[in-house]
Parts: C-alpha cells; sequence; structure tokens
C-alpha cells in the first residue's frame, strides 16, 4: 500500500508579548532546544513529506531556525495578524499540491510527540475530512468544548459563546488539527471573519466540513501534548515535564541516574549502556556519552563527546569540542574546551586544557594550564603521548611537547619540547635531551633488580 504523503504546517508568526521578553517566543529552550526546534521534530518523526513554517514579518531569527533544524523546511510570510486560518493561508502554495493529509501544529506546543500526530492522521485515511486534537483537563475553564455526537465532531465552541450545558463538557480543544489534503483550502476559504475580532479562526473548519457534507472527528491526547508556552512560568512547567520524560527514557534505556530528580538533560543527549551519573550534572547541546563511563557530581558538560570508561568530575566542565578518549580521567575542577584528549590520558585536578591535544597515557598534573589565547587569536598546544606535565605548569601556545618528555613542576613551556627531553621553564628554560628515556630505563633497571632480590 502506498504510503500517504503529508504536509505538516507549523504555525509560528506569534510574537509571544506575554514572554516580557525580545526574544520571538518559539526561540525560547526547553530541554536545550528551541519551542520550535522541538516541533518540527516532532513532526519530521510522525512521517510529514513536507513542511511549512509559517512566521511574521522580519522574523529572520525564526525562519533560520527552522532551516537549521530542518533544512528541507519551506517558509512563508503572515504579512498581518488576522487568525489562526489567516496564517495557515499563509501557506497556501503548500496545501494547493494536495498532499493526503495536512497537519496544523503550533510552534509553541514543544511537547507534542510523533505518535500523537500519526494518531491524529489515522481518521484522515479513514475518510475523515477533519480531526482535532483533544484532551481533558482538571479545570476546563477558558478553553473551547469539543461538541459530539455519534462519535462525531459537530463542533468547537468557545467558552464565551457556549451555554451552560456545553460549559460542563470536559473535552477541550487543544488547538492541533489534520485536515484531508483534497478538501482543505475548499474548507479554508469558506472560513469567515464574522465574529468579535473579525479574525479567521481554523476552529470554524469543523462546522463548514460538517456543512459540506464531511466528517469530523475528535482524537483524545494528554494535556501535556497539546501544552502551549505564553509565559515564562509556562516555559518552566514545559521544562519540568520534559526533563521527566528523558529521565526516565534515560532510565528506562539502563543509565543509572542516582538522583534523576537532580540531573538535567538536553533534547539531544545520547548515552550508552552502563553509565553512572551522579546527581546534580548538567548535559547541554550534542553530548554523546559512551559505555561505562562515569559522570560524577556537579559536572556540566556541553558539545562534547565522552568516550568508554571515562570518568568526570566532581565538578569538572566539559566545553564544545571536547573529546575524550577510552578510560581518560578527568578530575575536579578540570575544564576542557575544543580539545582531543587520548586513551589513558588523565587531568585529575583543577586544570585547564583548551585548544589542545592529549596523547595516550599522558598525566597532567594539578594547577596546569593550557594558555591557549593571546588576546587577539587562540593557539593549540600538542601534547605527545606518555607525557608527564608536573603541577602548576603553564604551557603557552602554540606549543608541542614531544612524546615521553617531562615537564617539571612550575615551569612556564614557551618553545617546544623534544621527546623524551626534560623541560625547566623556571625562568630560563633548560631541556635536557634524552633525560626521560634515561630515567625510565633506570627506573626498570631498579624495578628488575628489586623483583629478583625477592
Amino acid at each position: 500500500m502506498k504510503a500517504r504523503t503529508c504536509l505538516a504546517i507549523v504555525l509560528a508568526a506569534g510574537e509571544g508579548t506575554r514572554m516580557r521578553s525580545a526574544r520571538p517566543k518559539v526561540l525560547h529552550t526547553v530541554a536545550g532546544q528551541s519551542l520550535l526546534g522541538h516541533v518540527l521534530t516532532a513532526v519530521g518523526a510522525a512521517g510529514t513529506t513536507a513542511i511549512a513554517v509559517v512566521v511574521g514579518p522580519g522574523q529572520d531569527e525564526v525562519a533560520a531556525e527552522a532551516r537549521r533544524v530542518l533544512p528541507g523546511a519551506a517558509t512563508f510570510v503572515q504579512r498581518e495578524r488576522r487568525g489562526t486560518a489567516h496564517a495557515v493561508l499563509a501557506a497556501k502554495a503548500a496545501i494547493a499540491k494536495q498532499p493526503d493529509d495536512i497537519l496544523v501544529v503550533y510552534g509553541d506546543t514543544p511537547l507534542i510527540r510523533p505518535d500523537t500526530l500519526a494518531r491524529l492522521r489515522a481518521p484522515l485515511a479513514a475518510g475523515a475530512a477533519v480531526a482535532v486534537l483533544a484532551f481533558r483537563p482538571a479545570d476546563p475553564t477558558g478553553y473551547g468544548r469539543l461538541i459530539t455526537s455519534g462519535g462525531e465532531l459537530i463542533a468547537i465552541r468557545e467558552e464565551a459563546d457556549a451555554s451552560p450545558r456545553e460549559r460542563k463538557i470536559d473535552l477541550c480543544n487543544g488547538g492541533i488539527m489534520a485536515l484531508a489534503g483534497k478538501s482543505a483550502l475548499a474548507i479554508l476559504k469558506r472560513i469567515g471573519d464574522d465574529n468579535r475580532k473579525h479574525e479567521f479562526y481554523l476552529t470554524d473548519a469543523v462546522e463548514i466540513a460538517r456543512g459540506m457534507k464531511l466528517r469530523a472527528v475528535a482524537v483524545e491526547a494528554e494535556e501535556d501534548d497539546v501544552r502551549g508556552i505564553n509565559t515564562k512560568a509556562q516555559l518552566a512547567e514545559a521544562e519540568a515535564i520534559a526533563q521527566a520524560r528523558l529521565r526516565k527514557a534515560a532510565l528506562d534505556a539502563g543509565v543509572t541516574l542516582v538522583a534523576p530528580e537532580t540531573v538535567f538533560l538536553c533534547a539531544d543527549t545520547k548515552f550508552g549502556k552502563d553509565v553512572v551519573v551522579e546527581p546534580y550534572v548538567v548535559f547541554g547541546e550534542k553530548v554523546k556519552v559512551e559505555d561505562g563511563a562515569v559522570i560524577r557530581s556537579f559536572s556540566h558538560l556541553v558539545g562534547a563527546h565522552v568516550g568508554k570508561d571515562v570518568s568526570v568530575g566532581p565538578y569538572a566542565r566539559l566545553r564544545p569540542g571536547t573529546r575524550l578518549g577510552e578510560g581518560v580521567h578527568i578530575g575536579n575542577f578540570v575544564e576542557v574546551k575544543e580539545a582531543v584528549v587520548e586513551a589513558g590520558a588523565k587531568a585529575n585536578h583543577l586544570s585547564y586544557i583548551g585548544d589542545a591535544s592529549v596523547g595516550a597515557g599522558s598525566n597532567i598534573g594539578a594547577g596546569t594550564i593550557t594558555c591557549n589565547y593571546d588576546g587577539s587569536a587562540k593557539h593549540r598546544t600538542e601534547i605527545g603521548k606518555n607525557v608527564f606535565i608536573g603541577s602548576n605548569s603553564a604551557l603557552v601556545a602554540p606549543v608541542k611537547i614531544g612524546e615521553g618528555a617531562y615537564v617539571g613542576s612550575g615551569s612556564v613551556i614557551t618553545e617546544d619540547v623534544p621527546a623524551q627531553a626534560l623541560a625547566l621553564g623556571r625562568g630560563r628554560q633548560v631541556v635536557k635531551e634524552g633525560w626521560a628515556g634515561r630515567l625510565r630505563a633506570l627506573k626498570s633497571l631498579s624495578k628488575k633488580k628489586a623483583h629478583s632480590e625477592d
């Protein structure tokens, strides 16, 4: 059977004045992703074949966000704000292509789920012309009521226009709607503005469809699916719900969250198997944690890739561009940014590693910093394999520390250090060629001698 085509129209033109913010409402974030980003991700996963985003005049940032999340999304401008049906018709050119299904979703409903949208589409395949997403709030005051009869939706009645009997109905309008593509334009064009605000309301589509002898139905969903954001308080409520969902998904996938309510996740956080996350950890966007890693308390990760069996924290900060190889240890009060730390390397205390590479098996002593910024440009520090950096050292980039080298404690390193050398940068830098190799050979000989005497 041929898959049904589906156009999703995402209405994102609202100014969101009640947010008390210069930022467009749909660009505020929940779980590290914009409200619009959440909606576009959901509709993209709901089997849609085309997406149209309706923005307001001058809302270039909103259009750019739509393209960032879904590069194939088309944008349309609603020049005047004259109601929801008027906003939908801003995408008339996309509607005219007559996809099988049309979803109308609001850009400020970040908790909508793909499976809910798929359920909303289902009645269209069975011949309905209009399907409305419904919910049953604890208190229906202020919501439009859905009038049903014999399994069909008769009308959507706004509370101000509802009779006392109708106000007792607890099935309410969630706003999100699906329309059959073949009849959508005919229905939308019949919607008028004969109301107190002289606006074109999408809710009128139900009665118009029935007047055309077409079927309309209601599809019930959870209240959270249709929860819209109009204020900062509602934004905080949505954040709490999103976090609860993400924590549950992580726990269900086998992640150990020692104190789940204290861990904050991002919508795109990815975990491997047997990961342990201690209390009070924050994950920003684009974080991946591989199998067996432990993220200790009070750590903050953004844009980082944490390899297998890595230990991070407590009180560690991983910034964008961080890549930690297998078995790496990043300890308390260590910050890593735009750096690759290879397998088995350690930076256990009070260090900054920025714009750098640290070779496998190297040890970064307490208080070590890579001085990557000269006031106008960033420079890189390259540390080879099995390097020992003594405590309280400053590596002034650009600089390279060769494989197996030693840097004495308290050094300021401004020149490259050859492999297997000792560098002492206390005042005048001293380099002793081959020193590190001789030291290791001597230690190895001493161990063998001690073992033979035993």
